[in-house]
């Protein structure tokens, strides 16, 4: 790199162990706070999106755009606020993932009042730093955990998602209805109501969020042997050489949000060619996400309980069954169509957690952040792949056909089970031998 890894606060005096249980206690309760709020910005555009996409660009085919630029948009944002949080720690790069979504959220309402496909876009790019930061959340919950405690720290974070966006969704009608008051596209309401709640997760995380966990957790490791060295690549590379496992695992992530991402983005117009009005498919939505974030904390326990990878594959299996449910559901609302959304919002968090699990578990503390931004920056550019096929796969196939191809993506996961199976957890930082 070619700037230092300060403040890195290795040589200041190491913190006592009730110091680091106190911080990681704040740590939580801080990033739960920002999350319930930003999450209301994430979720409550999904379901107007690629409404709003095809009406600026009057083609089916393309709307899946904005949700694919929002993920191609937060795989960039992932490398470049890792490689932030690695100088300067979680609270800058999260606070700038906020801030940059918020502007992103408010270029997405011009792009309504105006007409332009193209500014849309961009302003799906910048929403996904928003992403991005919700992402890095689950890991910042990690940096000061023990290792039996790990996967339930992480999980609280994304649970934590549960409250804005359940929310989100379902504030769709009324954020319609405030844009139309005020002379706005009704589908650009729930954009100005993203802006907001971006904004205060951004204030929350600057305000509050001190001692910065990265560094408290550097610090607790004691001197580093010497400055990393090679390009952050180089060092990704050499933490997969070195454990495969890693690489399984973030195969697993990308596999995972990809097959959600791609029948998820799609399944508002599938409903709306059958009839559903915005109501319906905000709840619909709205049970999907409820699937992806409000059992974090179950998935947690079982990912410390019975192992990183016996849950991954778990999350395999339910996405199988998921996408079985989406490809027989009818066009507009259904039973199928409601569980097999919900189906895969389970499967989806099942894996992530696990997986993530397992990339805090053995990506070295010195080379981090580089591994999650890696990992990360993967798993959002398969999503926007995925994003992006799926609008031309129902064009000319239908949604059944999307759905049967996610599979191999959820076959994907599985395979990662099984190979991160044979690699023991381990804990990476010895932080787990601090006495509590």
């Amino acid at each position: 790199m070619s700037a230092p890894l300060a403040p890195d606060n290795r040589e200041r005096t190491a913190p006592s162990a009730e110091e680091v249980t106190r911080a990681q206690t704040r740590t939580l309760r801080v990033l739960v706070l920002a999350q319930a709020l930003g999450a209301v910005g994430i979720t409550i555009g999904i379901a107007t999106a690629s409404l709003l996409a095809r009406d600026l660009s009057g083609r089916d085919s393309l709307a899946g755009l904005a949700q694919t630029f929002q993920v191609l948009g937060a795989a960039v944002a992932s490398w470049l606020l890792a490689r932030l949080m690695s100088r300067r720690g979680r609270r800058i790069g999260l606070v700038s993932g906020w801030l940059l979504g918020a502007a992103g959220g408010a270029v997405v309402v011009v792009a309504g009042a105006v007409g332009s496909m193209l500014l849309l876009l961009a302003g799906a790019v910048l929403l996904g730093s928003a992403t991005a930061a919700n992402s890095g959340a689950r890991y910042a919950a990690t940096d000061l955990a023990v290792a039996d405690r790990r996967a339930r720290s992480l999980a609280v974070v994304v649970w934590a998602t549960t409250i804005g966006a359940v929310a989100g969704p379902n504030l769709t009608g009324p954020a319609a209805g405030l844009a139309t008051a005020l002379g706005l596209p009704a589908l650009t309401g729930p954009f100005l109501v993203a802006t907001a709640g971006m904004l205060v997760a951004a204030l929350v995380i600057g305000v509050l969020l001190r001692p910065d966990p990265l560094l408290l957790a550097r610090a607790a490791a004691g001197p580093p042997v010497g400055p990393p060295t090679g390009t952050s690549w180089s060092r990704v590379r050499a933490a997969v050489a070195e454990t495969p496992a890693l690489g399984w695992a973030v195969a697993g992530l990308a596999g995972a949000h990809a097959a959600m991402v791609a029948v998820m983005v799609m399944t508002p117009l599938h409903m709306e060619h059958g009839g559903s009005d915005l109501r319906v498919i905000g709840l619909v939505i709205s049970i999907h996400v409820l699937g992806m974030f409000a059992f974090a904390p179950v998935v947690g326990w079982l990912a410390d309980r019975f192992g990183r990878s016996t849950v991954l594959g778990a999350g395999g299996a339910v996405l199988l069954l998921a996408l079985a449910l989406c490809g027989a559901a009818p066009e507009g609302g259904s039973a199928r169509i409601t569980a097999g959304l919900f189906l895969l919002g389970v499967g989806w968090s099942l894996a992530t957690v696990a997986a993530s699990t397992l990339v805090a578990d053995l990506a070295p503390l010195e080379v981090r952040t580089d591994v999650q931004g890696a990992s990360d920056l993967l798993m959002n550019v398969a999503a926007a792949a995925a994003g992006g096929l799926a609008g031309v796969v129902v064009g000319v196939a239908g949604y059944p056909a999307l759905a049967l191809g996610a599979v191999l993506l959820a076959g994907l996961v599985l395979l990662a089970a099984v190979r991160t199976a044979a690699h023991p957890d381990r804990d990476r930082d010895g932080l787990a031998q601090l006495p509590r």
